[in-house]
């Protein structure tokens, strides 16, 4: 869509492109969302794939991926072989409600700033406990915990000129064992509800993450494995507020499944296969 409002385009930022934000800015990285719908606001656009920051970084600490990392880059990476998480790489692109061809401009830290429930970057995120570093317009820098970002429905807690500059996975999140389970009302729509459930190895602790289904991630923690009625238990406490109703679901069907994934996941990693 034709941005009719804009008037300049920066394409070669500063360094730290916030110190000139002003009213009427936006980031531009893939713009898969900016073009497409109306911005009436909008008088300005920032081109932050100018600056180059590195994709992915893998080391011995984890994996540092770069906001503007597109998200047919993540698909293609391949983890190291003692990462066994790393399949959800490819699960969480795979969730996305566009082509492949958007793979190619889409990006990582686009899809998480935009905080909307179904966003898979979040889930991703969220799910292998990565923090993430925000820089503000005034030059200051903090961290935040993925699970902290997302404050509901389209909103976050960036303010003004802030910009999320990386994600950060730690290498212990990345070596756990996974599973998930997710539900669509059509095999590539948006997901009604997405669910990862991670484990430490050599122990019985879970670490389950609710998305999609909820207007702000949900992250479960265990040390040991629940029974089922724990489970179920702490699955009823989420606030009712919390979960999500559009044309894909309701929060009552959102609800039920949770409850009902949770507990093949419970079963899955108790016993070592699907049920």
């Amino acid at each position: 869509m034709d941005l009719n409002t804009i008037t300049d385009l920066v394409r070669r930022p500063s360094d730290r492109p916030g110190a000139a934000w002003r009213d009427g800015d936006a980031w531009l990285a893939g713009g898969t969302w900016l073009f497409s719908t109306e911005q009436p606001d909008l008088r300005r656009l920032i081109d932050l794939t100018a600056l180059g920051w590195d994709s992915l970084v893998p080391s011995a600490v984890g994996l540092e991926i770069g906001a503007t990392c597109t998200v047919r880059e993540l698909n293609s990476f391949a983890p190291l072989s003692d990462w066994a998480a790393g399949t959800l790489f490819t699960t969480c692109c795979e969730a996305f409600l566009s082509s492949f061809k958007v793979w190619n401009a889409a990006t990582v830290g686009g899809n998480i700033c935009m905080a909307l429930p179904a966003g898979p970057m979040i889930t991703l995120t969220v799910a292998l406990e990565a923090t993430y570093t925000l820089w503000a317009a005034d030059g200051s820098e903090r961290t935040i915990n993925a699970a902290d970002f997302v404050l509901g429905d389209h909103r976050n807690v960036l303010g003004p000129g802030e910009i999320l500059r990386r994600i950060d996975i730690p290498v212990a999140a990345l070596r756990k064992r996974c599973t998930h389970r997710r539900f669509s009302l059509t095999r590539l729509g948006r997901s009604t509800l997405f669910l990862i459930a991670t484990q430490s190895p050599g122990t019985a602790d879970l670490l389950l993450t609710i998305t999609a289904g909820t207007t702000r991630p949900v992250r479960l923690a265990f040390d040991a494995m629940p029974d089922a009625d724990a489970l179920r238990e702490r699955i009823d406490a989420i606030p009712e507020d919390l979960w999500f109703s559009d044309p894909n679901g309701t929060p009552d069907h959102r609800h039920h499944l949770a409850g009902y994934f949770a507990e093949q996941i419970r079963v899955e990693l108790t016993e070592g296969g699907r049920p």
